[in-house]
């Protein structure tokens, strides 16, 4: 699914667009247990409810594309027969109202899961009407023809907050306010089937996590039996570890300098041009930047050599996950420096009588702890 697609869906969150009827669930406890069920209806609640709950479920489709949110194709073989896809279309076929299936969802996700403390599992179903959209991107809400239904699945932990001093002004008087429970924005979700040039695709599922970090690869292999890409942080530990230990000592500052502008150039111009496609770089690319610093093929080919490995043969990875497209920083053991990449040619590394420096072209306004100083 691309950015437009998913902003389509999020668009829909709201009381007067949403299709989403109710909402169904479990509150799990810190023993995996089963505490309480719920099914409960949007419009029995308030509006002031529905509208957190619904803004709950569409925290499932936020973040990036790539990062926060994964593109997962089944094969062929898994929509033909396999226990997890009859799941989810029991689940869809159903709107939800299969018991069966969904006590057998809980049972996956309740098994995989490794959340510490409470956590909520939240069900949605919602049926679209897809309105079409003419070639040069103008509505017509009288020439849909596309239903697309889907289920949403939110876990969310469950915190308790602090005690606190509350001033009620009805009262005009503070009064103790006492800890409670509250639900958290979601940690992992899906949403199937995908929602891929504007129709629905039993082929596909959008999964979500909220951390770069950790993707909770074992409850996507519990509800899809399928591998999840490596989590973002640590495609971009990985990539870092890459360039160092096979460039070793050709792996300079303006090395890292001209890979950073090349991946945030390919950053900017997705952002810019009207691209719908996440933004993807490959190992070919890469090892041109690093042609282009005059990288010897030795260590040339033991980079493409190690990238294949850690990565895959012919992978192509997010330029969002492999630098900081807002900040560089330059490090020693004693003292960080940080900022902007485009910034960066202010910087030079320089060896003078033998000692190694770091070198900040200093313009006018140069200040120490807020006082301006001279040179």
């Amino acid at each position: 699914m691309n950015e437009k697609e998913i902003a389509e869906l999020r668009r829909r969150f709201r009381p007067e667009k949403s299709g989403i009827s109710r909402v169904c669930g479990c509150y799990v406890n810190e023993n995996r247990e089963i505490v309480s069920r719920f099914d409960q209806s949007l419009g029995l609640m308030s509006q002031e409810e529905s509208e957190k709950i619904l803004a709950i479920l569409k925290r499932t489709l936020s973040g990036t594309p790539g990062k926060n949110l994964t593109d997962l194709t089944f094969q062929t073989k898994q929509v033909v027969d396999s226990d997890e896809h009859r799941l989810l279309m029991a689940l869809r076929d159903s709107r939800l109202h299969d018991q069966e299936a969904i006590d057998t969802l809980f049972q996956k996700a309740i098994g995989a899961l490794d959340l510490e403390g409470n956590y909520l599992i939240l069900l949605a179903y919602d049926t679209y009407d897809v309105p079409y959209r003419s070639k040069d991107g103008q509505r017509q809400d009288d020439a849909g023809d596309e239903c697309y239904s889907y289920i949403l699945c939110s876990v969310c932990p469950v915190k308790l907050t602090k005690p606190a001093l509350s001033y009620y002004v009805d009262e005009n008087a503070f009064h103790n306010l006492s800890a409670d429970w509250i639900v958290a924005p979601p940690e992992v979700g899906f949403l199937f089937p995908a929602f891929d040039d504007r129709t629905t695709n039993l082929y596909g599922a959008l999964y979500y996590t909220r951390s770069a970090k950790e993707n909770y690869s074992d409850f996507a292999e519990a509800l899809f039996h399928l591998p999840l890409p490596m989590p973002g942080e640590a495609q971009k530990e990985t990539f870092q570890e890459l360039l160092s230990d096979t460039l070793e000592e050709e792996c300079s500052y303006e090395v890292v300098q001209a890979m950073q502008d090349r991946l945030c150039a390919l950053i900017e111009a997705h952002k810019e041009a009207p691209q719908e496609e996440p933004a993807e770089v490959s190992r070919a690319q890469v090892s041109q930047v690093l042609a282009d610093c005059g990288i010897s093929q030795t260590r040339m080919a033991a980079f493409e050599m190690q990238y294949d490995a850690a990565f895959g043969v012919d992978a192509k990875l997010a330029p969002v996950n492999l630098v900081d497209a807002k900040q560089m920083a330059v490090s020693t053991p004693n003292i960080t420096i940080r900022f902007k990449p485009e910034y960066s040619d202010l910087v030079e590394t320089r060896i003078i009588d033998g000692v190694r420096y770091i070198l900040i072209r200093a313009d006018d306004g140069v200040e120490v702890n807020g006082i301006p100083i001279r040179f």
